[in-house]
């Protein structure tokens, strides 16, 4: 059968390699889930991106409730002639409205799209209720980023988002030449699996602010990045950590600096 044809503009880079991607699907088996996971290990899943399906062939093989979202209609096609049984949704994730695909829980995975990784990962957050695990690749820097904790120089916005509501591992690397094509850069598999938080304790809506606002002006100190959002005299105004530049916070930290801003 015609392979479909990697396109640019969608970021598509098609894995080819069996054994990789065996060992992504693993990653949410109730096997392979921590202990304190495992419950979760036979919930639906959703595949995002699935391109030529070389990772749904092993997300089938579970027999676990499985559906596909994928926006390139060459794909789809492809998809639904070699997988016949997969349950291919065409269309954009960015744009879906995630409570129409599973009425419950479910997990979600992926070979992520590079070139928009970070806004489905944004979006993710926004149904976290729904999804207490995630894992699939993306590009190796921007898991490292999600996985990485206070001090380090690619500890950010999206690691302090995700850290407040998940558990973040960082699984393994993957070698470019696994692809078809081979994109110029590094990849990384990586996990997330739900804690126990339900709530911040400060306006969610105050606490992204914060923390975006914080980061993007990093090589500031707190004190000068968020002297917009900070009243003086107020009891955020005195706190301590507003000497120090934002990747040095955790997200505890944040989300005290956020209680003190909201005047909690």
């Amino acid at each position: 059968m015609k392979q479909v044809k990697a396109k640019k503009q969608l970021g598509q880079h098609f894995l080819k390699d069996e054994g990789t991607a065996a060992r992504i699907a693993a990653t949410i088996s109730e096997g392979e889930l921590p202990e304190n996971a495992r419950q979760w290990g036979e919930i639906p899943v959703l595949e995002v991106g699935p391109g030529m399906g070389v990772l749904s062939k092993y997300l089938i093989d579970t027999g676990r409730p499985l559906k596909a979202v994928e926006l390139d209609t060459e794909s789809v096609e492809f998809l639904q002639k070699v997988y016949p049984s997969l349950d291919v949704i065409e269309g954009d994730f960015l744009r879906m409205d995630l409570d129409d695909v599973f009425p419950g829980e479910f997990a979600l995975i992926g070979n992520y799209p590079y070139n928009i990784s970070s806004q489905i990962f944004f979006k993710m957050l926004d149904y976290k209720d729904k999804i207490p695990v995630v894992a699939g690749m993306l590009q190796k820097e921007v898991a490292e980023r999600i996985c990485s904790g206070p001090g380090s120089k690619v500890y950010g916005i999206l690691s302090v988002l995700l850290q407040a509501w998940y558990d973040c591992d960082y699984l393994f690397n993957v070698n470019p030449g696994v692809f078809a094509p081979p994109p110029k850069v590094m990849s990384g598999v990586l996990r997330l699996i739900r804690n126990s938080r339900t709530e911040l304790g400060c306006d969610p809506v105050l606490f992204k602010n914060v923390v975006k606002t914080s980061f993007g002006q990093r090589r500031k100190t707190l004190r000068n990045s968020l002297s917009g959002l900070i009243q003086p005299g107020s009891q955020a105004a005195d706190m301590e950590i507003l000497s120090q530049r934002p990747e040095r916070l955790s997200v505890e930290q944040f989300i005290e600096l956020t209680k003190a801003i909201e005047g909690k």
